[in-house]
């Protein structure tokens, strides 16, 4: 199933992603090389959330991203459209709520909380899979307080193009392989390589974020540009 047709169907993205779950974190770490551990580090440090605040992790998958906000004291809701990505981290951590994370199921497109719940929200690699995103920005933008901050994590694209292109080109033909290897699926990753190929660049993404109506938008790139921070702050 390609990409345009499964945007058409959300149950069946995450139906997909409930396949993978069980293996999910190993896959991302092989994948990246265990340049992922890194990436959830600079999130966590543009986050800056501190005892006492409340951080939303969207498309948390198992809840490992969400860990890293607790050893400052916030509080973090992992939410994920993936009942299977929920249910493993349930059964890592004992529970759904534990150590300062609470696992939600919810849509990006709907979120199930109220106006300016959170003091930060953030999404790392799950924004390109939702169906509309300038629709999930909004709602994250409706969900956080004012004065409250927006950190996306997000594969991007590689400045110098022709690089760009050899690595779209290794991303399209590598991870649906090293994936089948390692999970015994590969659609998940032919979708998620198609996914980073078709997403817009840096200042493309910037401006989709400011036109959400987030204000003092910025990015910055990590590991040359295949990986870019984007933040921002809720000012009204």
């Amino acid at each position: 199933m390609t990409r345009a047709e499964l945007d058409k169907n959300p149950g069946d993205v995450a139906a997909m992603f409930d396949d993978i779950a069980a293996r999910y974190d190993l896959v991302n770490d092989v994948l990246s090389l265990g340049q992922d551990r890194l990436w959830r580090r600079a999130v966590v440090n543009a986050v800056e959330a501190y005892s006492g605040e409340l951080v939303l992790d969207l498309a948390a998958g198992t809840g490992t991203s969400s860990e890293s906000f607790t050893a400052r004291g916030a509080r973090v809701v992992a939410c994920d459209f993936s009942l299977g990505m929920l249910r493993v981290g349930a059964r890592r951590r004992g529970g759904a709520s534990r150590r300062g994370v609470t696992l939600v199921a919810g849509d990006a497109l709907r979120l199930p909380f109220a106006d300016e719940t959170f003091d930060a929200v953030t999404i790392s690699f799950g924004l390109r899979n939702v169906a509309d995103t300038a629709q999930a920005l909004r709602e994250l933008r409706r969900v956080t307080k004012v004065g409250g901050r927006l950190v996306v994590c997000e594969f991007s694209h590689i400045p110098v193009a022709a690089v760009d292109q050899v690595y779209n080109r290794y991303l399209m033909a590598a991870l649906p392989v090293i994936a089948r290897r390692i999970t015994g699926e590969s659609a998940a990753y032919e979708y998620l390589s198609e996914s980073i190929a078709e997403w817009p660049d840096q200042a493309a993404l910037a401006r989709l974020v400011q036109d959400a109506g987030w204000s003092r938008v910025a990015w910055r790139n990590l590991t040359l540009g295949v990986v870019a921070l984007h933040r921002g702050v809720r000012t009204a």
